[in-house]
């Protein structure tokens, strides 16, 4: 079952996001918080939104963080996917392609243009697991990123 996520499945995100830090080897990289993640998800006007994958017992295995992002050539929205993540043990039960379906079904709804989102080039695992749901690579983009320590930031 796939659902919004709650203010009750703080504490279970929170521990998703450091199994996922762990898997995508930066385990010392989480500074969020469940109060960070409250304020964020439902202050009084998120901007970003969170799914739970519940396996059938009603435990919750994976998530699904997403916020808008905005296409100038197609001047409509987009769902900008920042993680997915299944645990490990409730991977091949569906939970993954239930997730994106969501997704694609809130874009799909709205009127939003698409879904996109990246994966580290060493996850051949993920790569496939979306290839083999129609997903193509951006390989003609590549990301960058400024950070609060940049020279331009200070």
């Amino acid at each position: 079952m796939i659902r919004p996520a709650t203010a009750t499945d703080l504490p279970v995100v929170v521990e998703l996001v450091r199994e996922l830090a762990t898997y995508e080897r930066e385990p010392d990289a989480v500074v969020a918080t469940e109060d960070s993640f409250r304020a964020v998800l439902f202050g009084p006007d998120p901007k970003v939104f969170c799914l739970v994958a519940e396996d059938p017992g009603g435990e919750v295995v994976g998530f699904a963080i997403w916020f808008l992002s905005f296409s100038t050539w197609l001047g409509v929205h987009g769902i900008y996917l920042e993680d997915l993540f299944v645990r490990p043990s409730a991977r091949g039960a569906g939970h993954g392609r239930a997730l994106l379906m969501e997704l694609a079904q809130i874009a799909v709804t709205r009127g939003y243009g698409r879904v996109e989102w990246a994966v580290l080039d060493w996850n051949e695992p993920a790569q496939g697991f979306y290839a083999s749901l129609g997903a193509a690579p951006q390989v003609d983009w590549t990301t960058w990123r400024l950070t609060p320590g940049s020279p331009i930031a200070e």
